[in-house]
Order: structure tokens, then C-alpha cells, then sequence
């Protein structure tokens, strides 16, 4: 990159990708992204503008976002609810440890944890990958009734659950690691797969659950199908696993000639750099559907100097010039690196499954 232009965002892009032998996957698309939302926040500071300004302007006043809620049991899934309506959130991800499995994604109290959620949850400071188990029927038979509780807690507009899988699947927990071909019939069966346990439903006319799926994808390619059969309403990538800002806001477009919505992935594993870029693409493009916002915590935001604000249940990116993220590199400096993994699953008779 020394002596390229750095105002060339579209040419550069091109070059990152297209130049190298070995194109897209999880891995590269994040390189090519880093340097994309680097460009673009040089831009938007030599231009004295935010960021979405450059792309177009505000199309909203504010971003809704919703947060995750989680217990070992439903008291303290409720009691996590609660804490989440106090933060002011409108929208919440509920989900529970399921009995029979040890750890769940996405529970931060359960076995390992010590009741604590992190920056870098679910991963863990350990030497190794943990291994976890997995039961998607124990998963699918327990979920129902997590619902039905919140609802009948918190209200009927709370908790939307989809039907369950038809008794003939052997296992549909996670169609979206396995392209349009798994998640035509659990379309037809009304299981929502989301590209993860818990994500968000609402009602539509054409599969009564809105889908939302994408978390693991990482470029265009992964979403064609599914975005032109209208197979799904929410896209669900990272603009940081995803080639960065260019080319996650023509992803968006495309997914905006089918009325599909973004649901950008938002966990405290993606810096307040990568938080800022889906923020200022959330603020600026017209068919935003809901933002994932995992809150980061007092360490990290005191290395990622932040302008973004979140109030009333909706964030905002700021209008300071370019993304609105500073980073302290005398407060980096101060935490060493150290690794940490994620876990893997086996079923019960010993499988590796995917996690």
C-alpha cells in the first residue's frame, strides 16, 4: 500500500482483491476491510464531514439497534431482560442454556464464564479450543417454552418464535453454513435458522418469521442466491469480515431491488472501529433493517476514544469528521496480546458439528 493514493477507495479495493491469486474467504475479505475503512475515514476527515455524509447523507435519524439477553434459566433470563429495557434497548435477542447441554453461544453465565460476558465473548484465554456439545433436538424442543415465558412476562408482542422444524430433518440448526439448497426446506418446514441460535423474528407475509442470515458470510457471492430467490430479510454480514464499507454497501443495494434489509453483525468482538463503519452505512442507506449492538466495556472503550452514542434504543455514528473512532495507542499499549479461541462442538456420540 506505501505511495498508493489513499483518496483511489474504489481502485485500491479493486487491486486488494483482484490483483491476488487466492480471492474472497473470511480471512482476506477482513484485510481488504481494514484497509477500506481506513481509506474511507482519511476521506471523510480531509473532506471535514462524517462519514455518512459521503454516502449520501442521514436517511434516518437514528439506528435501532438490539442487544442480547441471556440466563442459565428463565429467572435470569428475565432478570437480564429487564436490565436490557433499563439500558433503554426497544429490540432484545433472548436465548437460554437448553438442559442436557453444557455451554450455549450466546449465554454468558453458564459453565467457564463465571457469570461474566466479555470483549472477546464467546472466545476464551485458554491454551486450546474448548470442546462444547451440541443438541440441536434438545435445542428446538427447549426454545418454545423460553418463548412462551417471555411473552407471557413481558407482554404478546414479545418473543415472535417460529414453528418447529418438521420430525423428518436430522438436524437444521444451522442451514446457513450450508447454502440456498438448506434453507429452501426449512423455509417450507417454518424453522428460522438465522445463522445462529436466537437471532430476531418478526412477522411477514411470505414465511410468517423473518430470516435473518449472514453472519458467517463474507462476501456478495454467499448471499446471491438467497438474496435473489428472496429467500431471507435480513442480511446479516459484518463490515469488517466483509470487505470493508465499498463492498458491503453494494451488497446492500443488491439486497435492497429484493425489499431485503440489513441486520449488521454487531458483537464486542468487532471493535468500535468496525461498530462505527456499520453505523455510518446503517445511518445512510435506505433499506436498514435493525442493528446487533453488544456493548463494549470500560477498557475498550478507553482505547477506542468513540463519538457514537446510544440513547432510547437507537445509536447514532456522530458527526465528528470520518468514522468518529480515535485510537489511544499509549492506552493499547498498556494490554499485551493474548490469544484466545473459540470453541467447537461434538454431538453426543462424539461428532464434530459445526459451531
Amino acid at each position: 500500500m506505501i505511495g498508493r493514493d489513499p483518496h483511489r477507495i474504489e481502485d485500491t479495493w479493486q487491486f486488494l482483491y483482484r490483483s491476488a491469486y487466492w480471492r474472497r474467504g473470511p480471512v482476506t475479505m477482513a484485510a481488504i476491510a481494514a484497509v477500506d475503512v481506513a481509506l474511507w475515514d482519511i476521506k471523510a476527515k480531509a473532506a471535514g464531514m462524517p462519514l455518512y455524509q459521503l454516502l449520501g447523507g442521514a436517511s434516518r435519524t437514528g439506528v435501532m439497534a438490539y442487544g442480547h439477553a441471556s440466563g442459565r434459566d428463565i429467572p435470569e433470563l428475565f432478570d437480564s431482560i429487564r436490565n436490557h429495557l433499563e439500558l433503554g434497548y426497544r429490540s432484545i435477542r433472548v436465548q437460554t442454556s437448553v438442559p442436557g447441554i453444557n455451554a450455549v453461544y450466546g449465554v454468558a453465565a453458564q459453565p467457564g464464564t463465571d457469570g461474566k460476558r466479555y470483549d472477546y465473548e464467546p472466545a476464551q484465554r485458554i491454551p486450546l479450543p474448548a470442546e462444547e456439545d451440541w443438541d440441536t433436538r434438545a435445542y428446538l424442543r427447549h426454545l418454545p417454552g423460553v418463548f412462551e415465558a417471555v411473552r407471557n412476562e413481558f407482554g404478546p408482542r414479545a418473543a415472535a418464535a417460529a414453528r418447529r422444524a418438521p420430525p423428518d430433518d436430522p438436524d437444521p440448526g444451522r442451514p446457513a453454513r450450508q447454502g440456498p439448497r438448506a434453507v429452501r426446506p426449512v423455509l417450507a418446514g417454518g424453522l428460522h435458522p438465522g445463522g445462529e441460535p436466537g437471532c430476531p423474528a418478526a412477522g411477514t407475509p411470505a414465511h410468517n418469521h423473518a430470516l435473518a442470515i449472514g453472519e458467517v458470510f463474507n462476501t456478495v457471492w454467499d448471499y446471491q442466491t438467497l438474496i435473489r430467490e428472496q429467500l431471507i430479510d435480513y442480511v446479516r454480514s459484518a463490515v469488517t469480515h466483509t470487505g470493508g464499507i465499498t463492498a458491503m454497501r453494494k451488497l446492500l443495494d443488491y439486497a435492497a431491488q429484493y425489499q431485503i434489509k440489513s441486520g449488521i453483525h454487531g458483537p464486542t468482538d468487532i471493535s468500535p472501529v468496525g461498530m462505527a463503519a456499520a453505523l455510518h452505512l446503517d445511518l445512510a442507506i435506505h433499506n436498514f433493517g435493525i442493528q446487533e449492538y453488544m456493548q463494549h466495556g470500560a477498557l475498550t472503550n478507553e482505547v477506542f476514544q468513540q463519538s457514537f452514542t446510544f440513547a432510547d434504543g437507537y445509536l447514532h455514528p456522530g458527526d465528528q469528521p470520518g468514522l468518529g473512532v480515535e485510537l489511544d495507542e499509549e492506552a493499547a499499549g498498556l494490554f499485551p496480546y493474548v490469544p484466545a479461541y473459540l470453541p467447537f462442538n461434538r454431538l453426543k456420540d462424539g461428532t464434530v458439528h459445526d459451531w
